[in-house]
């Protein structure tokens, strides 16, 4: 087994940076973590939901991390307008994201119903953006609807509107499921499937009871797992990198209702090569960080930064932090808590350049 290897800077196709203070932690880690091009969540407070707003949540962020690559998404809902869809894609705006009503941090203005935004998803299909999908339906007990089969139960639905559409390319985000797998592999070119770091190392059992490892959808079961790892292993062009790393205070994660979220940013690739490593298929890595998620959406990084490289190498003690401090100067802010947290990953990232 390899000691050490070179690879491009990877490709993450869904990543969540927030505002304010903990944007400005998190933001300028996208790099650290062997990442260059960021496809970054709507689901802000207010969400963006303008080709303005887009625009100037871009400029922040370029300001942060000017090294890295931003697309930026569109929160669909019943004020995006076809109209507005034609100004973003003249400005790059890359995608549009759904989210169910209520399923996961910041969706409270999320959709009860897809065919009234046909329309939407017609001028998305004529000019070449990517709908983003949350796979799941909200909870409803009175029809057996849970998080641990809400992905499932989605699955018809995006069936469905990929055979109204099926030029329209439609990415199904952060899959969790064994179903799932089989529905994208079953349909077309232009639908493609995001897999985050913590999905192809979590199962049920690692986030019941421990708060830091929660997220939406919620990581299943052994054979969903191991779903997760068969296709990636396999070298799938439509299943890529989205690493959905969603950080959150501590003590929003710890109270009574935890937070939905767990951070991967500073430690994307590393985390990776320890997973692919155990998994029998680090030569698999390149291409499921770097390669299929850029070619599925036809982006790429901006001019100047296409050649950068990471290089990573096995050495132990590489033990992640305990956290990482949301404000230097604003102790209150409290710490968001990182993935896998005193763990040692046996792998680092030697050096990081151009």
């Amino acid at each position: 087994m390899a000691n050490s290897i070179t690879i491009p800077s990877a490709c993450d196709f869904h990543l969540h940076v927030r505002q304010d203070e903990m944007m400005r932690m998190v933001t300028p880690k996208v790099p650290e973590g062997g990442v260059s091009v960021a496809y970054i969540m709507p689901n802000t407070v207010p969400p963006i939901k303008t080709t303005d707003q887009a625009l100037a949540y871009k400029k922040e962020l370029e300001a942060l991390a000017p090294q890295v690559t931003f697309y930026m998404t569109l929160y669909l809902s019943p004020e995006l307008t076809v109209e507005e869809i034609r100004k973003a894609s003249k400005a790059g705006v890359a995608g549009v994201k759904s989210y169910p009503r209520g399923v996961t941090t910041n969706s409270d203005s999320g959709i009860e119903s897809y065919e009234i935004y046909y329309p939407i998803f017609k001028a998305m299909e004529e000019e070449g953006m990517v709908l983003n999908l949350h796979g799941e339906i909200p909870s409803d007990p009175t029809n057996d609807i849970c998080v641990m089969n809400a992905e499932e139960r989605f699955l018809p639905q995006l069936e469905k509107i990929h055979k109204a559409f099926p030029k329209l390319k439609i990415v199904l985000e952060h899959a969790t499921s064994k179903a799932a797998v089989e529905m994208v592999k079953s349909l077309g070119d232009t639908v493609g499937c995001s897999i985050t770091v913590h999905h192809l190392q979590l199962i049920v059992d690692d986030w019941a009871g421990q708060p830091h490892h929660f997220c939406k959808p919620v990581a299943k079961f052994p054979h969903d797992r191991d779903a997760l790892r068969e296709v990636v292993s396999s070298g799938h062009p439509r299943f890529f990198l989205g690493t959905d790393s969603a950080p959150h205070p501590a003590h929003a994660k710890e109270g009574a209702r935890a937070c939905a979220g767990v951070f991967t940013t500073p430690l994307v690739l590393p985390y990776l090569a320890k997973i692919f490593e155990e998994i029998g298929c680090l030569d698999k890595l390149e291409n499921f960080a770097c390669h299929f998620g850029s070619q599925f959406y036809g982006l790429s990084q901006k001019e100047g930064f296409e050649h950068r490289k990471v290089t990573l190498v096995k050495e132990t003690n590489t033990v992640v932090p305990e956290n990482y401090p949301v404000s230097a100067s604003n102790a209150e802010a409290g710490v968001v808590i990182p993935f896998l947290t005193g763990r040692d990953l046996g792998w680092k990232i030697a050096s990081n350049y151009y």
